[in-house]
């Protein structure tokens, strides 16, 4: 048997196929999702999704969200979502390094608010980046 999978954003569909599995992001720690899986709301924190397909691993970063398992259905509502194969690597690095930069200053200032933008901002970069590798 499959799960079918859809993966929502606010402005469209990144995915939309039958998979043999799906790991989550959730908020507790890394999630695997077979056929047959239990009932389940989970919230989705930044990071890689990883969907086998056709016998092959697909990964897909995720900008936090939720996901639904009910009667072989995977549904991920997210902030915004990005096929790990579309990520230019040398963008995603430099991203990262811009990401690691920008906290640093905003520490040295003192500004929690900017801090917390950045902190988030950093997470999402290195998620990118990974989702690249």
């Amino acid at each position: 048997m499959t799960l079918t999978v859809r993966i929502i954003t606010p402005d469209k569909i990144v995915w939309d196929e039958t998979a043999q599995e799906v790991i989550l992001p959730s908020g507790s720690g890394q999630l695997g999702i077979l056929t047959d899986h239990a009932p389940l709301l989970t919230n989705l924190e930044i990071g890689v999704l990883r969907v086998r397909y056709n016998k092959e691993w697909k990964s897909i970063v995720v900008m936090g969200g939720f996901a639904e398992i009910e009667n072989n259905e995977v549904k991920i509502l997210v902030n915004g979502a990005q096929l790990g194969e579309s990520i230019n690597k040398e963008e995603a690095q430099t991203d990262l390094n811009q990401a690691q930069t920008a906290l640093e200053q905003a520490k040295a200032t003192g500004d929690r608010r900017q801090e917390m933008k950045a902190t988030q901002n950093l997470k999402k970069a290195k998620a990118r980046l990974q989702a690249a590798s």
